[in-house]
């Protein structure tokens, strides 16, 4: 297990440098002169031949006439900058946004923080959820329970997350008052510790709530499919005829078995949520999170924003298949991931 680990963590840091410096090109291909950003606003106040100088001076300070590969190894941080100094993603600096003026770390904090929440505790809910009304379905197949859940998460499944958000918005928002429409935090509010979380977490309610309502639909088939196709084979026949106890051919033999499609769906979904999948909703209550922010960053041109947040998607990208495939190896004992 160990030495399949130490491999695809080798595998995952080569695509990891593919994938950015094939984004890092991209991005530089797009018209667009970040030297000229900055010093267009002087352009009013400078003589053309002191505008022009300091303007070949920034490019120059920016290190703009460079070939691309050296941009990008000073991007990443794995030679010095015009400076002299290392200075780049490996050290932890991503750069300035030009928008923000600020440093792009500093940016994305707070959003991040928003999106790890909001994600998080929609997808504990929506799993804590979907897996047990997904075997419960599977089970009761073809009653009336189960063609009353089926037709829900038809219309769940069907229904756009921003029109559910809409829904939500007004029966707990504005008709029953329970939670606010929209927004983070209360505003100008200086709670720490413990009381800064649970406010947090109130406004975040509302949001979380469509998230696993929007979840709930896709999920619960997933489990139901996979649970009714196991509980088609013959090694369940033959527990049955045994003299197992149900709960025991359910919980024991056949969920384990069914477990290994859907978590890579749960996998898969968990990785789309976390990579801007949440765009609509942080769009819908004004939540400031990181896909509302990368929409945004990309209306403005801020490409160093932009090529940060590409990062932190491509690294949970590949980290979640790892652990896709890791979870195999301890859901299946048939599989061995490290042969």
């Amino acid at each position: 297990m160990g030495k399949y680990i130490l491999k695809r963590l080798v595998y995952i840091v080569i695509v990891f440098f593919i994938v950015s410096l094939l984004m890092y090109a991209l991005y530089n291909l797009i018209p667009g002169d970040p030297a000229m950003v900055e010093m267009e606003p002087l352009r009013k106040v400078l003589k053309p031949a002191e505008w022009q100088r300091q303007y070949l001076e920034k490019r120059a300070e920016l290190g703009l006439d460079d070939p691309l590969i050296v941009r990008y190894a000073r991007w990443m941080g794995l030679i010095p900058d015009v400076g002299g100094t290392l200075n780049g993603l490996l050290q932890g600096q991503f750069g300035d946004s030009t928008v923000y003026k600020r440093p792009v770390i500093d940016v994305i904090k707070a959003p991040m923080v928003n999106t790890i929440l909001l994600n998080l505790f929609s997808t504990i809910l929506t799993l804590a959820i979907t897996i047990p009304l997904g075997i419960y379905c599977a089970v009761h197949r073809r009653k009336a329970s189960d063609s009353a859940i089926q037709a829900v998460t038809v219309v769940g499944y069907s229904l756009p997350s921003y029109l559910v958000g809409i829904v939500f918005i007004y029966l707990f928002a504005v008709k029953l008052k329970i939670f606010p429409v929209g927004g983070a935090k209360t505003p100008g509010s200086t709670y720490t510790g413990f009381a800064e979380f649970a406010d947090r977490m109130y406004y975040m309610a509302l949001p979380i709530l469509v998230l696993v309502f929007i979840g709930l639909a896709g999920m619960t088939r997933t489990v139901r499919a996979a649970m009714i196709d196991t509980l088609t084979q013959d090694y369940i026949r033959t527990a049955r005829a045994k003299g197992l106890k149900e709960k025991v051919v359910i919980y024991s033999h056949a969920w384990r078995n069914a477990l290994l499609p859907v978590s890579t769906s749960i996998m898969g979904w968990i990785i789309s949520v976390f990579t801007g999948g949440s765009l609509v909703i942080e769009t819908t209550f004004a939540l400031n999170g990181t896909g509302r922010l990368y929409w945004q960053a990309l209306n403005n041109t801020d490409y160093e924003l932009v090529l940060a947040m590409q990062m932190f998607y491509t690294v949970v990208s590949l980290v979640g298949v790892l652990l896709t495939d890791l979870s195999y190896g301890l859901v299946d004992p048939r599989v061995r991931v490290n042969k």
